[in-house]
């Protein structure tokens, strides 16, 4: 899937992945599409539940070269 924004959190710990992907997805529109590359376990727990609370679209999680790729898009404020 194509992406408008990346953001590098690998080896950064929780909260910082979040915290990253919240000010990543302030700065792309509405329906844009964030990618979130991070190595931090509790990122696959953090990412669903940040996107839940915040009002984003969780478009799921695959592995590459050792990271975690979170796809977020992003949702109407």
């Amino acid at each position: 899937m194509t992406h408008d924004a990346e953001i590098d959190a690998r080896d950064l710990l929780c909260p910082l992945p979040v915290l990253k992907a919240r000010k990543g997805l302030e700065r792309i529109q509405p329906g844009q599409v964030l990618r979130v590359l991070a190595t931090d376990p509790v990122a696959v727990v953090d990412m669903p539940h940040f996107c839940g609370q915040a009002g984003h679209e969780y478009l799921g999680m695959t592995e590459e070269e050792g990271a975690q790729v979170h796809l977020i898009r992003r949702g109407i404020p």
